[in-house]
């Protein structure tokens, strides 16, 4: 059984329906890619998902349940957890205190679970005590993976996780997405970069136009002629 099985989902902002019947499904402690062009819906359905939009059809299940019009406050507690791509940290506190906040609905102890973070993330333990809003855009990106980890998910949302970042954030972050994922979360994300993106991943989704074009393996969509002269620039 899936741990996200997204059914053709249809839905939106306001009146308008940007999703136009979305299938995506993701198992466990697999990593799951959507790509395609501008205004393809691929951050749309995410948040779909995190029941930040209206949805208007079809059906969104996580792990047994039913999800599809539930709050996202819900959902965070059942075990998703989302990272937007931009204002993603609170850039006055400190490394530490972002991960503090990540880690609101737990009780009792939380050292193991700070140690855990910094084990994944080295870069942040030295900058513990350095304001979020002076890193560097990768660090900062890493705060925010870190805050939504201290809750423990079975699934993270990651929307364009390497926007805007040099090349070696960008293989870093895909790396820590691989790490994240060997210690037992499903990732579902958003990439611009979708050359690498399929190259890393485990499956992945082509979206045009709000609807689905193309899945399959990130291998098996990097060797298909149409969508690398469509979506990957050949």
């Amino acid at each position: 059984m899936a741990l996200l099985d997204m059914k053709d989902v249809r839905g939106g902002y306001g009146d308008a329906d940007i999703l136009q019947g979305v299938s995506i499904t993701v198992a466990e402690k697999e990593i799951v890619v959507i790509v395609g062009p501008n205004g393809a819906g691929k951050s749309t359905a995410m948040k779909a998902v995190f029941g930040l939009l209206n949805v208007r059809g079809g059906q969104i299940v996580f792990d047994g349940d039913d999800i599809t019009h539930w709050a996202p406050n819900r959902i965070v507690q059942r075990g998703i957890c989302y990272v937007p791509q931009v204002d993603n940290v609170f850039r006055e506190m400190t490394v530490h205190e972002n991960l503090e906040m990540g880690g609101f609905l737990r009780s009792g102890d939380l050292s193991a679970a700070y140690d855990r973070i910094y084990g994944l993330f080295p870069d942040l333990k030295a900058k513990r005590r350095n304001l979020a809003g002076d890193l560097s855009g990768g660090q900062r990106q890493m705060v925010a993976m870190g805050r939504a980890l201290m809750l423990e998910p079975k699934l993270l949302l990651l929307d364009e996780p390497t926007a805007g970042l040099s090349p070696k954030y960008m293989e870093q972050i895909f790396q820590i997405t691989r790490d994240v994922r060997d210690h037992g979360v499903s990732i579902l994300l958003v990439e611009q970069h979708a050359k690498q993106a399929l190259a890393f991943c485990d499956r992945g989704y082509v979206l045009a136009t709000g609807a689905n074009r193309h899945e399959g393996t990130g291998q098996a969509l990097l060797a298909d002629r149409e969508v690398a002269e469509m979506f990957l620039g050949g």
